[in-house]
């Protein structure tokens, strides 16, 4: 019988090779079969018991808005509309609706624009510049998310007031976005940063000014982090309460949120004409969500970057 002499090396080849899968963390792979497939029925249950909270309210809100006023006070909560009607959307249209719509979208708008005008650039310029009053100055935006709107009602009507600006669109929109402009700017910042600063550097290298790196890479890299403000924004202005109420008065400058108030009178509230009107004001923003939640989520996964 013979038997092949190793050399060293030969020996040494396989604890070496176990040692450095070790140091490396390496654990045995997890078997898979029944045992590891077990379903998860906590998260079931969890999930089926969220399901119904989130439906339930949603349901009856669509239910009340197709029931009269006197099916509304004497029907079953729960029970379907015996008599659907399509009357309480009608009414809403008719009773100024559509202007006030057109209020909020112009309000919206009007944020949305502002917001990243000032927002991206600003981003960019924390991202990239060395300054400590850059730095500072990025401190001072985040500041700006412990300070609620209602504790700057006071200043922010008489300043409002001072430049002739009360009762108007105007007035609404500049507030809602000074206050869109702190979250705004830190998702953009989480964002940028995720760009290598060797892209940076090589566009620089290669001659290219600022403004050509703000517009071929800042842009382009950052439009999930852009579209993510833009909704986080247009939602800010869409469902915003407290400056229209203080800081407009004529009906012709309502916005949505005011444009329910007239469905409650002195003595009793009519329930389906408001639900009518909730349902319709909700659409346009479920839609943009539906269209935009790719961005969404993917600027919201890039604010826990770097």
């Amino acid at each position: 019988m013979s038997t092949t002499a190793q050399t060293p090396s030969e020996v040494q080849t396989e604890p070496a090779a176990v040692a450095a899968v070790r140091r490396l963390g390496a654990r045995p792979a997890r078997r898979t079969g029944p045992a590891s497939e077990r379903p998860n029925y906590v998260a079931g249950v969890l999930s089926i018991a969220w399901l119904i909270i989130i439906a339930v309210p949603i349901y009856m809100m669509v239910k009340y808005s197709l029931q009269s006023q006197q099916d509304y006070l004497n029907g079953n909560p729960l029970a379907p509309p015996t008599h659907p009607s399509l009357g309480n959307y009608a009414y809403v249209l008719q009773h100024g609706f559509v202007l006030y719509g057109l209020n909020t979208a112009i309000v919206m708008i009007g944020s949305v624009g502002l917001v990243l005008i000032f927002a991206v650039p600003a981003a960019y310029a924390i991202v990239r510049s060395p300054s400590r009053f850059i730095s500072w100055t990025f401190r001072l935006f985040l500041f700006g998310l412990a300070i609620p709107a209602q504790a700057t009602i006071i200043p922010v009507y008489l300043l409002i007031t001072k430049l002739g600006l009360y009762d108007s669109l105007i007035a609404i929109i500049l507030p809602g976005a000074a206050f869109g402009l702190p979250l705004s700017i830190l998702v953009l910042v989480g964002s940028l940063r995720d760009i290598p600063q060797e892209t940076y550097e090589a566009m620089s290298l290669d001659g290219a000014s600022a403004a050509k790196v703000f517009w071929h890479l800042v842009l382009p890299f950052g439009k999930s982090a852009i579209m993510t403000v833009a909704i986080f924004s247009a939602l800010g202005a869409w469902n915003s309460f407290i400056f229209p109420l203080l800081l407009t008065q004529s009906p012709g400058k309502r916005v949505l949120t005011l444009s329910l108030y007239q469905f409650q009178g002195e003595f009793q509230t009519n329930v389906p004409g408001l639900m009518a009107a909730v349902v319709l004001s909700a659409v346009p923003i479920f839609l943009l969500y539906l269209f935009g939640r790719r961005w969404l989520m993917a600027g919201l996964i890039g604010m826990g970057g770097k």
